[in-house]
């Protein structure tokens, strides 16, 4: 019988890759760092999912079920892999726990970090406690607390949204656009105005990009249906008068300097590489591209290639990505696997 396939990764590419191998047969072991699987959308408490519309608990959460039932998938949690070597269809994979793992391929799913909203720290976050996140936010609704100031409880009734906080922005070394924040902001905003529907929302932005399907879902829809106003403008800084938090910047589209004060500011986080990628390409070598993502080795071949034959990626470990794309990323990960390990299962 062939060596089962390594997937390092429990997120969605993960565990929708698993997935993926398990229904024809092949054996697979899905190794995660986390005491449990799920990836972001479960470990930061993310609330409904773009485009879908459905709880991440729920979504992922069945995900989860669906691979730790099947026989096929051998799952190890709160693990991570310390050495590997060998040959495509004859690699060694040694977990932090001592146990060995004999593998054909592995697929690395290793996702990526929430930037840390410390290093824009004009903004406030850290200084000023009703100064959050987006993922805090998304912690509060799917808590069913419902969203409140972290200070004292309150409602708010004015809450701006800054967008491309750590993407975009080549004074923090963060040039990249992480992709989805524009689409999950204005479905947050929408959400906000639904559970608080006297509160003022407001977005302020350099570029709107809900690409693809989701302008009219997300960007019309909360503007046209949910009232929530789009400011395009340069952010200076966020202060407070003592009671209230004041985002100074200038509206671009006017040319004008514009304050406004608000009773909570969200911070509009993106996506950095996964702090152990350093680590990952060593462990596995494989390259990685310019911004310190896990490179692909041909975006026309095979994308789920890297540089190293026998090891594949898909999903946010190679770039931002969506939770629908991550899942798509997986499935041809895993095909692209299964064809290695094709020839070794009919010798079998």
């Amino acid at each position: 019988m062939n060596a089962p396939i390594l997937i390092v990764g429990g997120g969605p590419s993960g565990l929708a890759a698993a997935h993926a191998l398990a229904r024809v047969g092949q054996r697979c072991v899905l190794v995660e760092k986390a005491p449990r699987l799920g990836g972001a959308p479960i470990l930061s408490g993310y609330a409904k999912l773009v485009p879908s519309g459905e709880w991440a608990r729920d979504a992922i959460g069945g995900m989860v079920e669906r691979v730790t039932a099947d026989s096929l998938v051998e799952t190890h949690t709160g693990t991570t892999i310390v050495s590997f070597s060998g040959a495509p269809g004859a690699f060694t994979a040694t977990l932090s726990d001592g146990q060995t793992v004999s593998a054909g391929a592995a697929i690395l799913c290793t996702g990526f970090t929430h930037f840390d909203s410390l290093n824009k720290p004009e903004w406030g976050f850290g200084t000023f406690p009703d100064v959050v996140t987006t993922t805090q936010v998304e912690q509060m609704i799917s808590s069913g607390r419902g969203v409140r100031c972290p200070s004292d409880g309150r409602k708010p009734q004015r809450v701006a949204i800054l967008l491309c906080v750590g993407s975009r922005d080549r004074q923090i070394g963060r040039e990249w656009c992480s992709k989805i924040c524009c689409t999950v902001s204005a479905n947050l905003a929408m959400e906000i105005r639904e559970e608080l529907p006297e509160a003022h929302v407001y977005i302020y932005y350099m570029d709107i990009r809900t690409f693809g399907l989701y302008e009219t879902k997300y960007y019309w829809k909360s503007q046209e249906e949910f009232k929530v106003k789009y400011i395009k403008a340069r952010i200076a800084e966020v202060t407070s008068d003592g009671q209230r938090l004041i985002v100074k910047g200038e509206d671009t589209l006017v040319k004008r300097p514009i304050t406004i004060p608000f009773d909570m500011v969200v911070h509009a986080i993106g996506m950095d590489p996964n702090l152990d990628n350093k680590v990952l390409s060593d462990v596995f070598g494989v390259a990685l591209e310019p911004h310190g993502y896990i490179g692909r080795r041909s975006a026309y071949g095979n994308t789920a290639e890297t540089s190293r034959p026998g090891v594949f990626v898909a999903g946010a470990a190679m770039g931002p990505e969506t939770i629908d794309d991550s899942i798509a990323q997986g499935h041809a990960a895993a095909l692209a696997a299964l064809g290695l390990v094709a020839p070794a299962r009919a010798a079998g």
